[in-house]
């Protein structure tokens, strides 16, 4: 994950969560996110894929300036810009 260290991110969660922003810092806990979008699925009617490929296309809608995941709940993550909206 360190190779993604200051780009933005998509941080797909095990939970019905995803967060969206610049990785500032990777440990063993944690990995830290600055100028975010965390974002509860349970809260729209649109897809994980789709809001995320709205995110890329738009721009992150920041909602936090500081986000710490726990990476015991990270199912994925991948620079915002390798999204694919075919």
């Amino acid at each position: 994950m360190e190779e993604f260290l200051g780009q933005e991110v998509v941080v797909d969660c095990r939970s019905r969560f995803v967060c969206l922003g610049t990785l500032q810092r990777v440990d063993e806990q944690v990995l830290e996110l600055r100028n975010a979008d965390l974002h509860d699925l349970r809260d729209t009617d649109t897809t994980r894929e789709n809001y995320v490929a709205a995110s890329r296309a738009t721009g992150i809608k920041r909602n936090r300036k500081r986000v710490l995941v726990v990476r015991a709940d990270i199912l994925a993550i991948s620079r915002l810009e390798d999204v694919v909206d075919e």
